[in-house]
């Protein structure tokens, strides 16, 4: 395995040259009247932001911020049958030498940016709660990290790549956290290197099938148990994504590459895709103009191409609906539950498979839980490895105190 190479994002000038005359000969199509966000980003919306991604926005600061917040590295990672892929990653320790690993797994449409604002609190050392070794990875194909260049990249190779960094890292033991993707990816991990290197996980993104006839006990519960308000607001919440606001999933597990000739050639197209995603998939999040423009801008001058990302859709799509393809995991699980997150489906489903230890539920918060409510999840965390807690010390040696 190769060793790390430090990393600062440095755009070229040329890039952000191209950017800007690209914005320039941008043309809008109309709107009706008084439609709002029924059809999508408002055209005033996308004027504004528009303007100010060409005249106004300043990636450098944003660039010097995240350079200075984020200590970032690139290193080698073999995959089995696709050769060695440039990695980028996060890597930031903790005073507490004894401090727990960490694997951090992003989804779409977000990148290693949601970490941001998790980073300090879960690395910081205090006798009240576990400290962590933090690694958040820009999986293949996102952020600054080499994408495959063969077809057929599907779950078990992020899983691989995932498990392989921590491991370069001298973690041969660790714990995970990840949703969207990366609930699909770290339950990969779970399964297929649980107990001996992956210890335990947690998720914003707990998904589960729910019962089948095939286990009568379980089917029987499921017909008679009332759901509870809670419940019943998660079912109508995954009912308005799957009618409303998943479109975007069978195009990107479909047809990923004629999406990514827009994407690529048209900075306004990648801005209405993904705004409308930050908008609608979070819970009122108040966003500034230049907050989203620094989210956009990462999938803009992403390493692979700002229509790389999406081929995670075709190749693994079928394991996003299917969960019981592949063995249950054993290994502790953790869950938090956001009201806007996308599907949000009764715990039970959950706990009627997973080794569920803890779950936490929210009055607020969305998709991007990481980045909308940090400190909320971070306590999740905490309170899974604590002491007294149900993962208190599952990493031999690391009980993340002091």
């Amino acid at each position: 395995m190769s060793s790390e190479t430090p990393f600062q994002i440095n755009i070229p000038d040329e890039k952000l040259r191209i950017l800007r005359a690209k914005l320039e000969l941008a043309t809008f199509p109309d709107e009706l009247q008084d439609i709002g966000w029924k059809h999508g980003p408002p055209l005033a919306d996308m004027k504004r932001l528009a303007e100010r991604w060409r005249n106004g926005y300043d990636w450098r600061k944003y660039e010097k911020e995240l350079n200075q917040e984020l200590p970032m590295f690139t290193r080698d990672i073999d995959v089995d049958g696709f050769g060695a892929l440039n990695i980028h990653y996060v890597h930031k320790k903790s005073t507490i030498v004894d401090a727990i690993p960490l694997l951090f797994c992003h989804g779409w449409p977000g990148s290693f940016l949601e970490i941001k604002g998790m980073l300090p609190l879960l690395t910081s050392s205090s006798p009240k709660h576990p400290s962590f070794h933090v690694v958040a990875l820009s999986l293949p194909g996102f952020g600054f990290s080499e994408g495959s260049h063969k077809p057929g990249f599907a779950l078990d190779q992020y899983a691989e790549v995932a498990h392989k960094l921590m491991i370069a890292l001298g973690y041969n033991e660790y714990v995970t956290q990840g949703g969207d993707w990366g609930f699909l990816i770290t339950r990969r991990m779970a399964s297929k290197y649980g107990g001996k290197h992956h210890k335990a996980w947690h998720t914003n993104f707990p998904m589960a099938d729910p019962p089948s006839w095939k286990s009568p006990l379980s089917f029987l519960s499921y017909l008679l148990t009332p759901w509870s308000a809670e419940e019943k607001a998660g079912l109508e919440r995954t009912a308005w994504y799957r009618t409303k606001s998943s479109g975007y999933f069978v195009e990107q597990s479909t047809f990923p590459q004629t999406l990514a000739y827009s994407f690529t050639d048209s900075p306004v197209a990648l801005l209405a895709w993904f705004y409308e995603k930050l908008i609608i998939w979070t819970d009122d999040y108040k966003w500034t103009d230049d907050e989203a423009l620094t989210w956009i801008s990462i999938y803009w001058f992403s390493r692979a191409g700002p229509g790389a990302a999406h081929r995670i859709y075709f190749e693994v799509h079928g394991d996003f609906y299917n969960l019981g393809r592949t063995s249950y995991p054993t290994i502790p699980m953790g869950a938090s539950y956001f009201p806007k997150e996308l599907l949000l489906l009764p715990p039970a489903w959950l706990r009627r498979l997973n080794n569920v230890v803890i779950e936490s539920h929210h009055k607020t918060g969305g998709h991007f839980a990481a980045y909308e409510r940090p400190e909320a999840l971070v306590e999740d965390v905490r309170k899974m490895f604590a002491k007294g807690g149900p993962a208190f010390a599952i990493v031999p040696g690391r009980s993340g105190y002091a």
